[in-house]
């Protein structure tokens, strides 16, 4: 073990420690715990929506996974990744203004704090926030082991030491920060991020003796590499654009996504992040999976892909520049981490058991507010055991972290995208519909994914989406429409300017 392979590492831990710390003292200091730990009080300039927006949707797919999928099927698969480039632009433009509107009327910290505004039923929410936590578990079980098998590649520590490292790390600034330290560390992520991909990218394209070289080198190990259908043809015209659906278009109706919307500042902040954000995701997709596909020349004969990347760095890399790099895929990997494990507690804290376990007593307000300590230790400890759960889970890791990772994103999609986005922009969208389309989602899902694999070539999130909005449309227009007053939350003004409450829905409603 190298110490100026150790050197930039240690840096960049002890510097997320001390972003926690700070956090932590501006928590500490606030008069609405929940809004400041699970939301960072909306106060998030362009630059670190921007960047927290592309850390989250960066992950131990990216910077671990897909490159190691590239390196096995080639550039059709560089290709393939980005589909991903409109994702910020994608998620900001569609939900972010709506969002931070109704965010802002009805005090929401989470995105069934939404759900339930818009359709007033305890079952949505309550299913909601089922299928949000076990697809979190899922995701974050494939982020942890990531971030060990980068340690493992890269430090020769064991899977298991480098697990405990990296476990731990996470989730204690998560823990006591919450989301503000969530959004700070993200902000430096996406720095360290960009600084190892360019290192590595640099190194490989030297030690390959250029881009042309490179190419030249793939089609002399197997021409199939450098065709857009890779080798046997994998990437099929269908699922191309089943990928699209599930890694950007969808990304819409991914939870930890559209929670960013809620917490900026102002318009101007979102139209940055736009800008800012669809740069810096399109630069890290191109040169983590051109890294990747490039290394079968200069790594050849690996068997396992999601080795490549740390094999990679300590071929072409001095120590010093690899142990940058490897803070890179660290960032990518803790960034998407967080924002998983933040939500889910505040899932469980704010959604289930301050709407439908503590209900409606005197000291509810002070509840909702988080001025009760009981909500502050709760809130701590739900963090911190929904991390101890998902370490445990990490030490059987599968082959291919990056299959669990998109499986865990599809589930999501299924359950969350047509209530998020019909509830925004469908004045006749109900609860029965929102119900319906996401008990089916979720349901044909796991079926589609566990007996059929693929529909027609294409991945089984289209016929899965298709189904739900069916499901959703034809349901909601044979039940009762939305009552007046939840139509004039959504859509009216007299009384939804932000800061001010909206009047209750009547019960009549509900």
């Amino acid at each position: 073990m190298q110490p100026s392979l150790i050197i930039p590492l240690a840096v960049y831990l002890v510097l997320v420690y001390l972003l926690a710390a700070y956090a932590n003292r501006i928590l500490s200091k606030s008069g609405n715990f929940l809004e400041e730990y699970f939301i960072g009080s909306r106060q998030m300039g362009g630059f670190v929506l921007a960047m927290t927006l592309v850390a989250t949707y960066t992950s131990a797919s990216s910077f671990v996974g897909g490159p190691g999928i590239a390196y096995k099927m080639g550039l059709g698969w560089v290709l393939l990744a980005m589909i991903q480039l409109p994702a910020a632009w994608l998620s900001l433009s569609v939900l972010g203004k709506k969002y931070a509107i109704i965010a802002r009327r009805i005090n929401a910290v989470t995105i069934n704090d939404i759900l339930r505004a818009r359709y007033d039923n305890q079952w949505v929410v309550i299913f909601g926030s089922l299928a949000l936590v076990t697809f979190f578990i899922a995701a974050m079980v494939a982020q942890f082991v990531g971030g060990a098998r980068l340690f493992e590649g890269m430090t020769g520590l064991s899977y298991n030491t480098g697990l405990i490292i990296f476990a731990s790390t996470v989730v204690l600034y998560t823990t006591i920060g919450g989301f503000r330290a969530v959004a700070l560390t993200d902000a430096v992520q996406g720095v360290v991020m960009l600084v190892g991909t360019t290192a590595l990218l640099a190194g490989v394209i030297k030690a390959g003796g250029g881009i042309p070289n490179l190419v030249a080198s793939l089609h002399a190990v197997d021409p199939a590499l450098i065709t857009p259908a890779g080798p046997n043809g994998f990437l099929s015209k269908p699922f191309i654009l089943s990928f699209w659906v599930l890694v950007c278009f969808g990304v819409i109706g991914i939870p930890h996504t559209a929670v960013r919307c809620f917490g900026y500042k102002d318009s101007r902040a979102m139209h940055r992040a736009i800008i800012v954000g669809t740069f810096v995701l399109g630069f890290l997709m191109l040169g983590m999976h051109l890294c990747g596909a490039f290394g079968r020349v200069i790594v050849p004969g690996l068997t396992a892909g999601d080795k490549i990347m740390p094999a990679l760095t300590l071929k072409v890399l001095p120590p010093v520049f690899a142990g940058i790099f490897l803070a890179g895929p660290l960032a990518a990997i803790m960034s998407t981490i967080d924002s998983q494990l933040i939500l889910a507690s505040a899932t469980i804290v704010k959604d289930l058991y301050i709407n439908y376990i503590k209900k409606e007593t005197p000291e509810t307000d002070d509840i909702k507010e988080g001025r009760r300590p009981l909500m502050k230790r709760l809130s701590f400890y739900t963090t911190a055991i929904l991390g101890l759960i998902v370490f445990g889970a990490s030490f059987n890791p599968p082959d291919l972290i990056v299959w669990l990772n998109l499986f865990a994103f599809g589930g999501l999609q299924a359950a969350f995208l047509w209530p998020l986005v019909l509830g925004l922009y469908w004045k006749r969208a109900n609860a029965f519909g929102a119900l319906a389309s996401m008990v089916v989602g979720v349901g044909s899902y796991f079926f589609f994914a566990v007996y059929v694999k693929r529909v027609a070539g294409m991945h089984v999130i289209v016929p899965v989406l298709a189904i739900t909005l069916g499901v959703f449309v034809l349901v909601s227009l044979l039940t009762p429409k939305p009552h007046k007053a939840t139509l004039d939350l959504f859509w009216g003004t007299g009384n939804c300017r932000a800061g001010k409450k909206p009047k209750a829905i009547p019960p009549a409603a509900r």
